[in-house]
């Protein structure tokens, strides 16, 4: 063999080959586990599971793209960096190049792709912490391909980017302070010029358009503070968790307009660790402590939009047996419903009221779906 030849194949035999895996069918569920060293992507068709990893620091999956054919996380110990890859890991892209702040100075959190594709909303938090340590925190956005952000909010106090169905508005939560005042009902007249009090954080439901051309409060309490919009399956509708105090939680929900009177759900308080909508938009489906007094522990209620939600509710599915349940997330089509429960993935067989504990490392992330437009991992064109 010539020289050049004899080269050539010492070449090919060093070049790494990537492993050949079998294709995942989907459904994907994607998870990362407690030490949050990978993301974990189960294929409900065949119960397949695939683990992918990215090197040092911690990561978080937060989606897909709007085909399925790549993963949205952020990876990073303290000021996180947004990244999308191929579903078997490789082509990995960061995402986020801001040059408004010194490099690991600045990071991302809450990314969310939109239904159309066209753009990833983020929380961008950066700029020197205060004296709580907490840095500002602004709504941005990039493109599919990712860039330099740019911006829906700029008060730096926002988080929780949450979009319409149809990808043209996009909710999320803004903090103010006021002086606090007698009781949790009470706000303060402001304190004499000099003397300082310490001010309360708290929080309403902002909305953008996709756009950004329109914003409004969607609420506006005067004390207390709300968190977790969810956007009901028609986007009319978007629920959200209001706190009169830290740790006294009620259902709510507002229809999204300007303007629109926000509706009580329950009365009784209660620590609400997260909700999703039915697929139906019939009802919310809460992952809630200390719900009844019988019922001391988290499990899943059905809290129906009228009457009242503290004696309408019921235990989702009437099973007794989804204990510790929390980041309750169901498929696109409604089949299935992800959750963790006893910190360990379940899946729940929503048409036959069955579930099972999958056989996976326990994990403290919510578990994310891939899109309605998924055809499998063999469509994809790699």
């Amino acid at each position: 063999m010539a020289a050049g030849g004899l080269l050539f194949a010492l070449a090919l035999a060093c070049w790494p080959v990537r492993a050949q895996v079998t294709p995942l069918a989907g459904p994907l569920v994607a998870f990362t586990d407690a030490r949050q060293q990978q993301i974990f992507l189960y294929d409900v068709g065949s119960g397949a599971q695939r683990g992918l990893a990215f090197g040092a620091g911690w990561l978080n999956v937060w989606g897909f793209s709007p085909d399925g054919c790549r993963v949205l996380f952020t990876q990073g110990d303290g000021l996180a960096r947004l990244y999308s890859a191929r579903l078997d890991g490789s082509d990995q892209r960061d995402l986020v190049h801001y040059d408004g702040a010194p490099a690991g100075t600045w990071g991302v959190w809450s990314p969310r792709w939109s239904p159309d594709g066209a753009r990833i909303a983020f929380v961008l938090i950066e700029g020197a912490p205060d004296a709580s340590g907490v840095r500002d925190h602004r709504i941005a956005w990039v493109g599919a391909q990712g860039g330099a952000p740019e911006f829906y909010s700029i008060t730096g106090d926002e988080h929780e980017p949450e979009w319409s169905p149809d990808g043209r508005w996009l909710a999320y939560i803004s903090y103010t302070e006021r002086v606090p005042g007698a009781d949790i009902y009470s706000t303060a007249a402001p304190t004499p010029e000099g003397q300082t009090t310490p001010l309360l954080r708290e929080a309403d439901v902002w909305v953008v358009s996709a756009d950004g051309q329109t914003k409004y409060a969607l609420t506006n309490f005067p004390v207390g503070s709300a968190r977790a919009p969810r956007w009901s399956p028609d986007g009319e509708l978007v629920s959200f968790i209001y706190s009169p105090s830290p740790g006294n939680d009620l259902f709510w929900m507002i229809a999204s307009q300007p303007g629109a009177i926000p509706t009580q759900l329950n009365f009784k308080w209660s620590l609400i660790l997260d909700t999703t909508w039915l697929p139906d938009g019939s009802a919310i489906l809460g992952a809630v402590r200390d719900w009844r007094e019988d019922v001391p522990d988290n499990r899943l209620w059905t809290i129906p939009l009228v009457g009242n939600g503290d004696t309408g509710s019921a235990l989702y599915l009437g099973s007794p047996d989804l204990i510790y349940a929390d980041y309750p997330r169901f498929s696109p089509d409604g089949r299935w419903l992800a959750l963790r429960s006893e910190y360990t993935p379940a899946l729940v067989d929503v048409a036959a009221g069955t579930f099972v504990l999958l056989d996976a490392p326990p994990g403290n992330t919510p578990p994310v779906w891939s899109p309605p437009g998924f055809a499998g991992e063999a469509a994809c064109g790699y």
